[in-house]
C-alpha cells in the first residue's frame, strides 16, 4: 500500500484536532465524558477545576465539533459527538506512547517542561 504524503495546508484539520486535545485538563474532560453524559457542575466537582476552566474547555471542544450540548431545563449536558472513535484515538496514542516511552514527554520541543 502506497503512503501519500500531505502538503502542510490540507493537514491543517488534523494538527486543529490534536491541538484540541492537547491540554491534559480537556483529556480528563474527555475520559469524563466517555463515561457518558456529564454536566460542568459534575465535571467541576470530579476535576477540582473551577467552573469557568471547565466552560472554557468544553467550549473549546464544542467548537471544534468534538462535544455537543443538550440544554435541559437550566442544566446544559455535555457528552463526545463520537465517543467511539475519540475512545480508539485514546487507545492508539496509548499504543504509540507505550512504543516511544518518555521521548514524547521530555521533546525539547513539545515535552513538558522540567
Amino acid at each position: 500500500m502506497a503512503v501519500v504524503v500531505e502538503s502542510a495546508d490540507t493537514l491543517i484539520p488534523a494538527a486543529c484536532l490534536f491541538r484540541s486535545f492537547s491540554d491534559p485538563n480537556r483529556l480528563v474532560i474527555v475520559q469524563h465524558l466517555l463515561l457518558g453524559e456529564h454536566r460542568v457542575i459534575d465535571l467541576t466537582e470530579h476535576l477540582g477545576l473551577a467552573q469557568s476552566t471547565v466552560s472554557a474547555h468544553l467550549a473549546c471542544m464544542r467548537d471544534c465539533g468534538l462535544v455537543s450540548v443538550r440544554v435541559k431545563g437550566r442544566a446544559s449536558h455535555y457528552s463526545l459527538v463520537a465517543p467511539e472513535l475519540t475512545r480508539q484515538l485514546l487507545t492508539s496514542a496509548e499504543g504509540l506512547l507505550a512504543a516511544t516511552g518518555d521521548a514524547v514527554a521530555l521533546c525539547p520541543t513539545s515535552g513538558v517542561d522540567q
